[in-house]
């Protein structure tokens, strides 16, 4: 029956893996026949405290008894004010207002919109390999693969793309990348949209989709010093990157800058649909009552869930653990990179790593990085791929992993690197 009804499912979704679950728990999936695997993919940056962590779903049990849904407009309910309470002691003092959504599109979406009426300004200038969502309007900011945007065109108007400081890539230092990519977004200032008619400079602190890139620090505090000077709003998405998952609460922490705009969703709510957009009440102020909404944004069960999840990763020390377990697994795959040629680049912050595949004389490797993913697949390790060429393996272990599994996944990928080298 499982395998009649999955061919029922809309083929636009390809399928990773032939896993068919039945159950998770912590840093394991186990599929119909009872076989566990490692999942290093946390439903691609979402179950940040592990699968069915019992807190969280004791919030969402006792949640789903007193209220399920209350329309925003209509009623507030208790869960949205505790989660409130909760973002307020981690996000910057500067960050007092906060909108929700259900997905990481919807609440990008959302930020430009905000970010156009505050201003009174219409462009948005975006990273080279990019990734911000599949909607008409998250797709025109999309730049990691032509996949994403094909058969879609025409898209939203009024979007410049400056490139994203990816050293590994340009063969330069960190400090030539940085410089060469702040003078080409100035450059942009100049030749393609105005400061005055740019609204927002939209970046992912750490690269996601693109290839889990770990921008310079200089360049980040260059970029918040160019949109102090012509008035433009710094948005951050954190969809992928914020809640722990680079060992402090948002990527950009790790650059001492503050954004006027933060974007999350994924590792907020441990699964649950849940996203938002933060910013200054200043600026939200200037958002007319009614011209953004939704039916389904700050659900009762999904907030719950939310609060749940930051006092998880807060009691249990899960920053501090990211920060350690990422320490360790950046060391086992550097020492591998030291082994085996193909791997050309080991990078991340936390437990956000990316490991690029490239050939002898530098090309991408996609080869290289789909085989390796599909032997760690048949040993029990599930791992992605990613960047433009799709020959990064990307890391994502939940926040709550040991030493013992991270340990694991290292010896399953180097024996995969073995065998495909045999």
């Amino acid at each position: 029956m499982s395998e009649e009804m999955l061919s029922q499912l809309s083929p636009v979704w390809p399928h990773f893996t032939p896993i068919i679950a039945s159950r998770a728990e912590g840093s394991y999936v186990y599929d119909q026949a009872g076989k566990g695997y490692l999942d290093f993919t946390c439903g691609i940056g979402v179950t940040n405290t592990g699968h069915c962590h019992p807190q969280v779903v004791e919030a969402i049990k006792k949640q789903a008894e007193l209220l399920v849904h209350g329309q925003i407009n209509i009623i507030v309910h208790e869960p949205i004010l505790d989660l409130t309470a909760e973002l307020k002691k981690i996000v910057p003092p500067t960050i007092d207002g906060f909108f929700f959504s259900n997905s990481g599109a919807e609440a990008i979406e959302g930020a430009i919109k905000l970010a156009r009426r505050a201003t009174g300004r219409t462009n948005v200038i975006v990273f080279q390999g990019s990734f911000h969502g599949r909607t008409v309007g998250t797709m025109s900011l999309t730049t990691s693969k032509t996949i994403y945007r094909a058969g879609y065109q025409p898209l939203m108007p009024g979007v410049y793309v400056a490139p994203y400081p990816y050293a590994y890539r340009y063969g330069w230092s960190e400090e030539q990348t940085s410089q060469w990519c702040l003078e080409e977004l100035e450059f942009l200032l100049l030749s393609q949209t105005a400061p005055e008619e740019t609204a927002a400079i939209l970046i992912e602190p750490v690269l996601g989709e693109g290839g889990y890139v770990v921008p310079p620090a200089d360049f980040m505090v260059g970029l918040r010093k160019i949109c102090d000077e012509h008035g433009i709003l710094l948005i951050a998405d954190e969809v992928q990157s914020g809640f722990g998952r680079t060992g402090k609460w948002f990527a950009f922490e790790h650059f001492d800058i503050d954004p006027d705009i933060i974007v999350v969703a994924k590792g907020i709510a441990s699964g649950l649909p849940l996203s938002g957009v933060f910013s200054r009440l200043e600026l939200m102020e200037k958002w007319e009552p009614g011209s953004h909404g939704g039916t389904y944004g700050g659900n009762a069960i999904a907030c719950a869930a939310a609060a749940a999840t930051i006092r998880v990763i807060d009691e249990e020390g899960l920053l501090e653990n990211t920060s350690e377990r990422g320490s360790q697994l950046l060391a086992g795959l550097g020492h591998l990179q030291e082994k085996y040629s193909e791997i050309g680049d080991v990078r991340g912050l936390g437990l956000m790593v990316g490991t690029e595949f490239r050939t002898l004389d530098r090309k991408p490797n996609k080869k290289a990085a789909k085989g390796i993913i599909q032997e760690c697949l048949d040993e029990g390790l599930i791992l992605l791929s990613c960047g433009t060429w799709d020959n990064t393996v990307r890391w994502i272990p939940p926040l709550m992993v040991n030493d013992e599994q991270i340990q694991q996944g290292l010896d399953i990928f180097e024996k995969a690197l073995e065998k495909t080298q045999s």
